[in-house]
């Protein structure tokens, strides 16, 4: 079964991009053997900052976008 696409007309949330982007940019930099490892501990390290400095990456990727 297959579904149409081509009425969909999908946004990406402010700041997606950006966080997306920073994640690229530290697996390239590091070339870890598991990724999915990586990515989760890349998230859970911007999760800490955000909570511990009151910085949210993603609301500051978002002004970037802007």
């Amino acid at each position: 079964m297959s579904i149409a696409a081509a009425n969909t007309n999908m946004r990406v949330p402010a700041g997606f991009r950006n966080l997306l982007e920073g994640l690229a940019r530290e697996v390239l930099r590091e070339q870890p053997t598991d990724v999915v490892a990586f990515a989760a501990q890349y998230f859970q390290k911007l999760l800490e900052q955000r909570e511990a400095g009151g910085v949210d990456p993603v609301a500051w990727g978002a002004m970037l976008e802007d």
